[in-house]
């Protein structure tokens, strides 16, 4: 059996695959920024009048910020899904691509617990290379299973949703469903997208990512040869928040 597709552009195709990372790494900066720094860094600090806390108006506009810049931030995820997905349809090795994934998930685990555990290792929440990982073993999985009876790839579908829910894993079971979306619609940008906005109502912000997912070009872009600077950015950058918020007010 083929899947056949209606390969459809929706906006002009301006955005090679790098600018997008570029613009999913900014968005996401900026969110973590909002939840390592600001909420887990300044509002904390002043609402347990710790010593080094800011004073109330500061705090205040610190909060008023922090509400922008998380839905700012949440701009970046389903562009990750998106190209995890884009990834999956044209890396020459999908084992080296998944133990990729596998490896910079657990290095990003210390530091994630660290920004929002305040622990060096804790199980009840995961990093969303977590996600992505189980994201990408479940269409594999789904992949393999077309070819032999598509029927199947709805148990592999199910297995993974409920991997990403017993996981706690940063978007866990929903992270999961917006790949899937992502993987089953890949060349139906009108219901790739409908649905991915449907999955994502529980927060709306994130689906102004569609925006630039559909003025993606289909090429890769110059920044292909820093490939491995877009997988350290996101353990690195957490760290060097979690520093900073540690030489601020000692937490």
């Amino acid at each position: 059996m083929e899947w056949k597709f209606s390969k459809k552009q929706l906006l002009p195709p301006v955005l090679s695959g790098s600018t997008l990372k570029w613009i999913a790494i900014v968005t996401m900066l900026i969110d973590h920024i909002g939840a390592v720094l600001f909420e887990n860094g300044f509002i904390k600090a002043y609402n347990q009048q710790l010593s080094g806390a800011f004073s109330y108006s500061v705090t205040h506009a610190v909060w008023y910020a922090d509400i922008w810049m998380r839905r700012i931030g949440r701009v970046a995820f389903p562009i990750f899904c998106f190209l995890l997905v884009e990834g999956f349809f044209h890396t020459s090795n999908r084992k080296k691509y998944a133990l990729r994934l596998g490896i910079f998930a657990l290095v990003s685990e210390v530091p994630f617990d660290l920004a929002f555990r305040s622990s060096i290792l804790e199980f009840t929440y995961q990093n969303v290379m977590v996600t992505l990982f189980i994201g990408f073993l479940t269409i594999w999985a789904m992949e393999v299973l077309r070819r032999k009876n598509p029927a199947w790839m709805a148990v592999a579908a199910g297995l993974g949703v409920l991997t990403g829910y017993l996981a706690r894993s940063d978007y866990g079971w929903k992270g999961i469903i917006l790949i899937l979306i992502f993987y089953l619609f890949y060349y139906q940008p009108v219901e790739k997208t409908i649905a991915g906005c449907l999955a994502l109502l529980w927060e709306a912000p994130a689906c102004f990512a569609f925006l630039s997912i559909n003025l993606y070009n289909h090429q890769r872009g110059r920044g292909h040869s820093f490939k491995y600077f877009f997988y350290w950015f996101y353990p690195v950058h957490i760290l060097v928040l979690v520093g900073i918020r540690y030489g601020l007010f000692g937490i």
